[in-house]
């Protein structure tokens, strides 16, 4: 789907529900669709280099996560343009982008270590928040892809910056970022252009409850430190939080599963979390449980489950709400 393609879809969509939807979302993750889809090549469409791994049949981890997010930062901005002109004032709605990040703790004291974390929230958050705010990328991108990074035109970086109303934040983890030196000859990717190494452990110690997803550890303190963060670096847009949740392994009865008080401590903590961040100024409009109900995701398939509520896949679906619902619930309407 080209810039153009993306942009009539988009239309389409606002004439048909303009009237009722009022708030819009671009793209969601664009940096897991590309990480996955054009560098590691495990998702679709399965590109990568072929040292990445023998089932790509095309593609360049080097070259083509860059130039897929340019165009689709290209195909965002040109869609909020439309929006904004045609639509917005008889429509009365918002629009905005999601993004995705971990929070980023240097593995140790050194300023290496520090500049290595710094480096990785520059790599996953800032390569589609700083174009879209600052409309450019960020300058350890510059520096360390060099050439292989696209470059906007000044019309183009007019179109981009400030192309949003809101902002939206997917928030799961975080990660210890490390410094890595990396000889000249190492094979150059999205993964690798940042010379860090990102882990959950240290010492091995988790940095936070392990959860059944194996990359997510229980971290609230990262959503408070990266909404700040996003406060102070990106002057204070207003944020929604569209996804935060954890998951555990579909391996219980369903009465096992209901009985969730795991998943209330995470929801407890993040909303605290999320509390603190705007007494101290945040501009954080909504929180958003991923999920309402237990669902297909992606490459764990039913394997995990981040609901609320309990599916009794065994059984026609049925609906069970699990501790974390009802607790969300007397939550919601205190």
């Amino acid at each position: 789907m080209g810039r153009k393609d993306f942009q009539d879809f988009s239309e389409l969509c606002f004439k048909e529900f303009g009237d009722r939807v009022k708030y819009w979302m671009t793209m969601n993750e664009p940096y897991i669709f590309i990480l996955d889809g054009y560098d590691l090549g495990s998702k679709a469409p399965g590109r990568c280099s072929p040292w990445r791994s023998k089932g790509c049949p095309a593609g360049d981890s080097a070259t083509e996560p860059y130039i897929v997010g340019h165009h689709m930062l290209l195909s965002h901005a040109a869609t909020v343009k439309l929006y904004k002109e045609k639509y917005q004032e008889s429509q009365k709605g918002q629009i905005g982008i999601t993004h995705v990040s971990h929070w980023m703790v240097p593995y140790s004291k050194s300023k290496l270590d520090q500049k290595a974390a710094q480096r990785a929230l520059d790599f996953m958050y800032g390569w589609f928040f700083d174009p879209i705010v600052y409309g450019d990328y960020p300058q350890s991108m510059r520096s360390l892809v060099g050439k292989r990074l696209p470059k906007f035109t000044t019309e183009q970086a007019k179109m981009v910056k400030g192309s949003f109303d809101f902002m939206g934040l997917n928030y799961y983890t975080a990660n210890y970022a490390a410094n890595l030196h990396f000889p000249n000859s190492i094979n150059a990717s999205l993964t690798t252009d940042s010379h860090i190494n990102l882990t959950t452990r240290k010492n091995g110690k988790p940095i936070g409850k392990p959860t059944d997803v194996s990359a997510f550890c229980v971290y609230p303190r990262g959503l408070e430190k990266l909404l700040l963060y996003t406060k102070e670096k990106y002057n204070n847009p207003v944020i929604y939080i569209t996804e935060t949740g954890m998951g555990d392994a579909n391996n219980r009865t369903t009465k096992e599963g209901v009985n969730d008080p795991q998943r209330i401590a995470f929801y407890r903590g993040h909303l605290l979390a999320t509390q603190e961040a705007i007494r101290n100024g945040a501009n954080v409009k909504g929180f958003f449980a991923w999920s309402f109900l237990d669902n297909f995701e992606w490459s764990n398939g039913y394997t995990v489950r981040f609901g609320i509520n309990y599916i009794d896949y065994n059984d026609g679906l049925k609906r069970y709400p699990k501790l974390s619902a009802l607790w969300y619930k007397k939550f919601l309407l205190k």
